[in-house]
Formats: structure tokens, sequence, C-alpha cells
């Protein structure tokens, strides 16, 4: 058989696996129906817990509600406001704030793109600048290095000419 004829048998048993797969259900429990129709609440039960009629916005709340264009001022804010309300002004700040910090980081990137074009230009680079400052590091440990054996230099030689 050649590498075409091995591809068409492969392909049409798989093909034959997966239809086979799909036919056959999840869940081999057959599914319970009920006859009778559900219970219902009482009538007379109030149920105060599912849903609060209102939410007292806090200071930040508000502010919230003012910028994501709610309401125009803060007295425009009535007592109690629904939790849905705050919920989606809230979303809609995150999505602000996303898309600002987006716009953050573009430009940051524009800048150090422009800044490291013109750092190129002056042929200013970090590991020059690297190798300068070990340079720097260098020479200033030397000078100590000479200061301390001159320091210690002289005071044997104090040292020397002091009768014990």
């Amino acid at each position: 058989m050649n590498m075409m004829g091995c591809r068409r048998a492969l392909l049409g048993v798989a093909g034959q696996l997966r239809g086979q797969m799909s036919r056959r259900p999840l869940c081999g429990k057959p599914q319970e129906t009920k006859a009778g129709p559900p219970p219902t609440a009482p009538a007379n039960t109030t149920h105060l817990g599912f849903k609060l009629p209102g939410y007292r916005p806090s200071d930040m709340d508000k502010k919230i509600l003012i910028w994501s264009g709610r309401f125009k001022t803060a007295d425009q804010i009535p007592e109690f406001v629904s939790f849905e309300m705050i919920d989606a002004s809230r979303n809609r700040m995150r999505v602000k704030a996303c898309y600002g910090m987006m716009v953050t980081t573009i430009a940051a990137c524009l800048i150090m793109v422009i800044l490291g074009k013109r750092a190129a230009g002056r042929q200013e680079s970090l590991s020059g600048q690297n190798m300068e400052k070990k340079a720097k590091w260098r020479q200033e440990f030397q000078q100590q290095q000479q200061q301390q054996q001159l320091e210690a230099a002289s005071t044997a030689a104090a040292m020397a000419g002091k009768p014990q």
C-alpha cells in the first residue's frame, strides 16, 4: 500500500470510532421526570433575603457613579441605589482604568524606543556605560588601597620611631 492508501484507511477507521463515541450517551442512567407540578410557596410569606430593595452607596461609590456617567452631580444620586447599577459603574471604571494603563504602557514603550534610538545615535550603549562605571570603581578601589598602604606605612614608621 502506498502512503495515501494508508492515510485513507486510518482516517476511515478514526471516523467510524468517532461516530460511535458521539452516539454513546455520557450517562448510563435514564433521566427521571417528575409527574406532579412543582410545589409552590405560600403566598403570605415574603422573601426579604433574596433581593434587597436598595444599597446605600459610600462616598467612593458616589464618585464612581459620577465618573462612570450615571449621574452628573453627587446631589442627583438617590439615597438607595440598586446593587446592579453600582456593579455596572464599577465594571465601567475598571475598563476605563485598563484602557488608561494600556495607553500608558504603549506611550512608555514609544518613549523608550525614541530614547534608545537617540542614545544609539550618540554611540552610547548599556555595555559601554557599564564598562565605564566598572573602570571608575576599579580606580576608586585602587586609590583606597594606596591610601591604606600609605597609612599603614606611616603608622609603622611612627611605631618604629617610638621607644617602648
